[in-house]
C-alpha cells in the first residue's frame, strides 16, 4: 500500500479527537447525540469508499466538498431509504464535525461556510398525537403487577406520564437521582444539551416509584445504578426506547378493547405528550408546561402542542396572574480500507 498523505493522517486525527475526546468530555454530549455523530460519519466515510473509491492515499479535503456532500444525501435516500428528517439530521452532524475542523484549523473554514449553505430537505412537520385521560387510564390497567415485567412496566408509565419527561431522560436516570424521602418527592433528569431539570412526584406516584425501589434494588442500592435497568444488562445496563416501545404496543393491543382512544402504534412519546396537554387542559400556566417539558423557548412548546392562535391567546392569558403562581420549577493503520483507517468498520448494515 501506498503511504497516506500526511493530510490524510491529520483529517483522521481529527475524526478521532472530535468523536472521542472532544464530544463526549468537552462538549458534553448525550450518549444518543454521540451515537448520531459516529453512525454519520461512517455512513460518509462508507459513501466515500463505496461510491467514489477514496482510499487513505487519496483522501483530502475535497472530498468533504459540497458536491460530496450533496451526492451523499441523495445516496442517503436513494440507496439506504432514509427520509428527509434523517437527511437533515446527518446533514446536521456533518456540518458539526466541520465546525470542529475548522476551529482547529482556519484552512478548513470553507468547507464548514459550504456546508451551512447546503439547503435542508423539505419535512412536512408530523402531528404529534396524544391520549385522552381515559385512554391512559385504560393503558394503566394493562400491565399484570403479579409479575416482576408487570410490575416495572406499571411503575414506568407512571413515572413517564406524571412527569412528562423524555423516554431517554427516564431511561438514563440513576438512582442517585431520585429524591423520594422528601416532604415533596422529586427526580432529576439531564435533557438535551445536558441541561438538568427538576421533576416533581405526586404521592402515589412516589409511592409506586419506592415500592419499585424496595422490590428491584437491594436495601443498600448503589448510587450508579440505573433505576430502570435491563434484566439481561443487570443494574449497569439501561433499558432501550425500542424495548419499551415494543412493551408499550402490547399493552396498547389490550388497552384499546377497553377504550378505542388508545393508539394501536403506542409508542412512548405520545405518553410524554398526552401530559402536556392535558396540563394544558387543567389551565396550567404555558410557561410551566413548557420548563417541565425542557424546552428551549415557549414557541417550541406551542408548536409541540399544536396549539391554534385561539389556543394560543388563551395559554397566554393564562399569565397575566403569574405572580400569583407557584411556578414547579485508531487511527494508524496499514490498511487500504478507508473506514479502517478513520477508525470505522464500514457502513453500518442496518438501516439508519
Amino acid at each position: 500500500m501506498k503511504k497516506a498523505s500526511k493530510e490524510a493522517y491529520e483529517l483522521a486525527r481529527h475524526i478521532y479527537n472530535w468523536l472521542h475526546v472532544h464530544t463526549p468530555s468537552i462538549q458534553s454530549n448525550s450518549p444518543h447525540t454521540i451515537r448520531t455523530y459516529s453512525t454519520t460519519l461512517s455512513l460518509f466515510v462508507g459513501f466515500l469508499e463505496g461510491e467514489k473509491k477514496i482510499n487513505p492515499c487519496s483522501l483530502n479535503s475535497e472530498c468533504f466538498s459540497r458536491d460530496y456532500i450533496e451526492g451523499w444525501i441523495l445516496w442517503l435516500k436513494e440507496e439506504r431509504g432514509c427520509s428527509a428528517q434523517t437527511c437533515n439530521i446527518r446533514l446536521t452532524a456533518l456540518r458539526a464535525f466541520f465546525k470542529y475542523l475548522a476551529d482547529r484549523d482556519i484552512s478548513y473554514l470553507s468547507i464548514y461556510q459550504c456546508a451551512t449553505l447546503i439547503p435542508r430537505q423539505k419535512v412536512a412537520r408530523k402531528k404529534v398525537t396524544g391520549m385522552s385521560k381515559d385512554a391512559v387510564k385504560a393503558l394503566m390497567s394493562v400491565p399484570n403487577v403479579s409479575t416482576k415485567t408487570g410490575q416495572r412496566d406499571l411503575v414506568l408509565l407512571i413515572i413517564l406520564y406524571c412527569t412528562a419527561a423524555r423516554i431517554d431522560e427516564i431511561l438514563s436516570m440513576k438512582i442517585k437521582q431520585l429524591h423520594l424521602e422528601t416532604d415533596k418527592p422529586y427526580i432529576t433528569v439531564v435533557g438535551k444539551g445536558r441541561k438538568i431539570r427538576t421533576l416533581y412526584i405526586l404521592p402515589k406516584g412516589a409511592a409506586h416509584l419506592k415500592r419499585y425501589m424496595k422490590d428491584f434494588h437491594s436495601i443498600n442500592p448503589n448510587s450508579n445504578a440505573y433505576v430502570f435497568y435491563s434484566r439481561n444488562k443487570g443494574i449497569f445496563g439501561k433499558m432501550t426506547p425500542e424495548s419499551v416501545n415494543k412493551q408499550l404496543k402490547k399493552y396498547a393491543a389490550i388497552a384499546y378493547e377497553i377504550c378505542k382512544d388508545v393508539p394501536l402504534n403506542l409508542h412512548a412519546h405520545q405518553i410524554r405528550h398526552a401530559k402536556a396537554s392535558h396540563w394544558l387542559e387543567d389551565g396550567m400556566n404555558i410557561i410551566q408546561i413548557s420548563f417541565l417539558l425542557g424546552h428551549a423557548n415557549l414557541h417550541t412548546t406551542m408548536i409541540y402542542l399544536d396549539i391554534t392562535m385561539e389556543q394560543e391567546s388563551k395559554a397566554l392569558a393564562t399569565l397575566e396572574d403569574e405572580n400569583q403562581k407557584n411556578i414547579l420549577k485508531k487511527w494508524k493503520t496499514e490498511s487500504d480500507n478507508l473506514a479502517t483507517f478513520l477508525g470505522f468498520k464500514g457502513i453500518i448494515d442496518r438501516k439508519t
